[in-house]
């Protein structure tokens, strides 16, 4: 028998699908689904999201699974799988004890849930059983019956103290003399980390330098000559310096909302098409919405309106890209002539939309994949985007880990955070480079906002 028996919550598979193969061990443990469970991850499969997607994707691994047994009791009906040297049981009651309440549905299930773990107890008598649930009312509920109940454990400190921008104090003479050796000259502290680099001369002047291989390449104003969208920051520079070189082919941006990520990484991406580099643009968003019932996009019509909700911060890029083109215009307000110039533009760079349920069994060659709001995304949505690739891409990953709206993530296990953890050491396959944009250049709002509500949670 299993060392263990897990019986899990929604939220534990909503999280990462991954996580039925992590509990379960290669097959040491054995991991048990509750009915309700079910019927909830059945209702998230419609959904364009991340949690459509991991419901979707739980719906292919039990779909895979194979029968060995289906044993009814007085009590229960439990149905016994196996995929690979996984086991998997799932466990109905022929009675509930709690009623179904339209108007307290989440907290209806959650006991049910719990009526099924005190069932695994008495079915797997003797054994060592586990509800495992990141809703800590719901585990709440499982202590009030005396179940033990564990949540993941994320291991916090796995989440390095990365340093992706460093400043130091240099000799100018000093600076000259090594600027064609390794950075490990200028700085015998560098880390696979240190993408970019402040030199601060005693004269007060400064340089700046990206690092790739560990050579250094300096940066100055003549680099975004001829953009009609310029970087207005040091560390917009950067982001900007480093699409447009194409040295790196994963760019990992952690960013303040109204830093301007969206729109460095969209302008960037057409002048590598401009220079004939790459032959199109792939946006993907992974969001999760809060949206009413009546604008949900399961009601909506057709594709175009479904993915306008996910893709209104690419409309607003493309809008203030095509504003910017007509600026000498005298159509610059027109907003007959701004909707044509942002069909020209999507037109002219081949902006496709993606949602990541379209990617699975694609191939994208030759373009750039902007992958936005990627806090939202599990590892494995994440791994999905990323295997489409083939070596003709570039991939730019922008999110920000001060905004996650998906529940069932947190800043030390998303997409976004895993990716960011891999800059610590280089990779054989491809070259990697990652900034965190602090500034909001959004405006006075974004300003305002920032120091008052964000400060405040510190």
């Amino acid at each position: 028998m299993a060392e263990k028996i897990y019986v899990l919550d929604t939220n534990i598979i909503l999280q990462n699908v991954q996580n039925i193969k992590n509990l379960s061990q290669d097959g040491a443990n054995l991991v048990v689904i509750p009915e309700t469970v079910l019927i909830e991850l059945e209702d998230k499969k419609r959904l364009l999201d991340e949690l459509g997607y991991q419901a979707r994707e739980f719906a292919r691994f039990i779909a895979e699974a194979k029968v060995k047994e289906v044993d009814h009791t007085s009590t229960c009906k439990v149905v016994k799988l196996y995929h690979g040297n996984y086991q998997i049981h799932l466990i109905t009651k022929d009675k509930y004890e709690t009623d179904i309440q339209s108007n307290h549905i989440a907290e209806s299930n959650d006991k049910r849930i719990i009526e099924v773990v005190e069932e695994a107890r008495n079915y797997y008598k003797g054994h060592k059983v586990i509800f495992v649930s990141i809703d800590v009312y719901a585990r709440i509920f499982g202590l009030f019956k005396n179940i033990k109940t564990e949540s993941l454990h994320e291991d916090r400190a796995e989440v390095p103290r990365q340093q992706f921008f460093k400043s130091l104090e240099i000799d100018s003479k000093e600076f000259s003399a090594k600027m064609s050796q390794p950075i490990t000259q200028i700085d015998p502290e560098y880390r696979p980390d240190n993408f970019c680099y402040e030199f601060c001369f005693e004269d007060g002047n400064k340089s700046y330098g990206l690092v790739c291989n560990e050579l250094l390449y300096p940066i100055s104003d003549l680099d975004f000559r001829g953009m009609k969208v310029k970087p207005v920051n040091v560390r917009q520079k950067f982001f900007m310096r480093a699409i447009l070189s194409n040295m790196y082919q994963l760019l990992v941006i952690d960013a303040k909302a109204g830093s301007g990520k969206t729109l460095i990484a969209l302008a960037s991406a057409m002048r590598l098409i401009d220079k004939g580099q790459y032959d199109k643009i792939v946006y993907v968003r992974n969001s999760i919405e809060s949206l009413d019932k009546g604008a949900d996009i399961g009601y909506l019509s057709g594709n175009d309106e479904k993915f306008r909700i996910y893709n209104m911060a690419l409309y607003d890029t493309l809008e203030f890209i095509a504003k910017k083109s007509l600026k000498k215009s005298e159509h610059k307000e027109d907003a007959e002539a701004v909707s044509s110039k942002i069909i020209e533009l999507t037109q002219k760079y081949r902006i496709e939309k993606l949602w990541p349920g379209e990617a699975r069994g694609r191939t994208l060659s030759d373009a750039v994949v902007i992958m936005d709001e990627w806090q939202n995304s599990s590892e494995n949505t994440t791994q999905l985007i990323l295997s489409r690739l083939d070596n003709s891409c570039m991939a730019i990953i922008i999110g920000s880990n001060r905004q996650i709206d998906n529940p069932y993530l947190n800043k030390y296990n998303n997409g976004l955070t895993s990716l960011l953890k891999l800059t610590s050491q280089k990779h054989p396959e491809l070259n990697m480079f990652a900034i965190d944009l602090q500034k909001a250049v959004r405006g006075r709002f974004a300003e305002f906002s920032e120091r008052v509500y964000e400060n405040k949670r510190r």
